[in-house]
């Protein structure tokens, strides 16, 4: 009898044990590489603690110490608590169309989704294996990773011509580092990365690692915040044309998730033109809220009688290679809300007191009864 009851003391002990994290290759869990690589100290039984000590990386540390604390100070503090303020009743899902690897402003607009999902041109990379970089380059592969983000970090945005020519070098490529660094940074822990892949249909499977020359294109990641719920984050390397996004599956993917909210900015204007309207109706279609800048869906595609329109900062002319974009119904309706100025930079107007946001929020009759995705042709 007593057998019986340690038996069944252990299987409960296994039972309701906490859920260990899941180690990478080398034996490094994923949250402990991405701590590392974001120059904040792994676990002191990590493979990666004997690493920590070395000079080059405590030099990474401070610097990223000192590059958070002032952007946490001047920007990322204040958009929080302009989120919290405005964005008070988000979706569980979170469309961020055109990202690349920004996680850090799709969690800091939108830090209660149960699911992020970001797309971009930018390649997933290998899945961080820091215990195999060569100790000698360990600081160039560490400033490569500086340099990756120095733009994002000090414009609220990265230039996708920079980030393909930066992502595709060094032993730190793809746009993992950079998750990483984010959710490390943004305080968040990360329980599993894994590839997947994309069927036509929509559904993902496992990324089939025995394919020849085979390239993930996806990946998931999970995590939680503190004590809070799982979160799962999805970044899709993917055409967001009419004529990639019709084969790849991705939008009957994003149609598994809806309603959701859309997240768009510094995109270039591609949903200005008819190139990218199945993206464009996608979000005009199935989201709640679409926050965006001025690069977003031009103003004139949302319906007076769908959506509630609210502005937010300063709408200036589009910067001068984009100047044929300039709307002048943005304009109206900035003039009409005359919002106050926004105290932290966002998109191509980076500068403090120059940038604006709008968000764009279904009505409540229209909120009740989303409609599926549709293909559509170009408008």
């Amino acid at each position: 009898m007593r057998a019986l009851l340690a038996i069944a003391a252990v299987l409960a002990a296994l039972l309701f044990a906490p859920t260990p994290q899941l180690h990478a290759a080398n034996g490094a869990s994923f949250d402990d590489t991405a701590k590392f690589l974001a120059g904040l100290q792994p676990s002191a039984n990590s493979p990666l603690a004997e690493m920590a000590r070395e000079p080059g990386w405590q030099q990474h540390a401070r610097h990223f110490d000192a590059t958070w604390s002032g952007l946490d100070g001047n920007q990322l503090a204040r958009a929080r608590d302009w989120s919290a303020k405005n964005m008070t009743e988000p979706s569980k899902t979170l469309f961020y169309m055109f990202s690349g690897p920004d996680f850090l402003y799709a969690s800091i607009f939108f830090p209660k989704a149960s699911t992020y999902v970001l797309s971009g041109l930018e390649r997933v990379g290998p899945i961080p294996d820091v215990a195999k970089l060569n100790p000698k380059s360990l600081s160039s592969s560490l400033g490569h990773l500086k340099v990756s983000l120095r733009y994002m970090l000090g414009h609220s945005y990265f230039i996708t011509s920079q980030m393909g020519s930066h992502l595709s070098r060094g032993q730190l490529n793809g746009t993992l580092p950079i998750l990483y660094v984010f959710l490390a940074r943004t305080g968040k822990t990360i329980r599993d990365v894994s590839y997947v892949e994309l069927e036509p249909d929509g559904s993902i499977k496992p990324f089939d690692a025995s394919v020849p020359k085979a390239m993930p294109r996806a990946v998931k990641i999970t995590f939680t915040s503190g004590s809070g719920p799982e979160q799962t984050l999805y970044y899709f390397s993917t055409n967001l044309a009419d004529a990639g996004v019709s084969k790849s599956g991705f939008l009957k993917f994003c149609e598994t998730l809806r309603p959701g909210d859309g997240l768009v900015k510094s995109a270039s204007y591609l949903l200005h033109g008819s190139g990218f309207s199945n993206v464009r109706r996608f979000l005009l279609d199935n989201t709640a809220h679409i926050l965006q800048d001025d690069t977003g869906i031009p103003v004139s595609f949302f319906k007076e009688d769908e959506w509630t329109l609210q502005a937010f900062g300063r709408y200036t002319r589009p910067i001068p290679v984009f100047s044929g974009r300039y709307q002048s119904r943005m304009k109206a309706l900035f003039e009409k809300d005359r919002p106050a100025p926004l105290q932290f930079s966002l998109g191509y107007s980076w500068r403090v007191g120059q940038s604006h946001m709008m968000l764009a929020t279904r009505k409540p009759r229209q909120a009740a009864n989303l409609s599926p995705w549709r293909a559509a042709a170009a408008d």
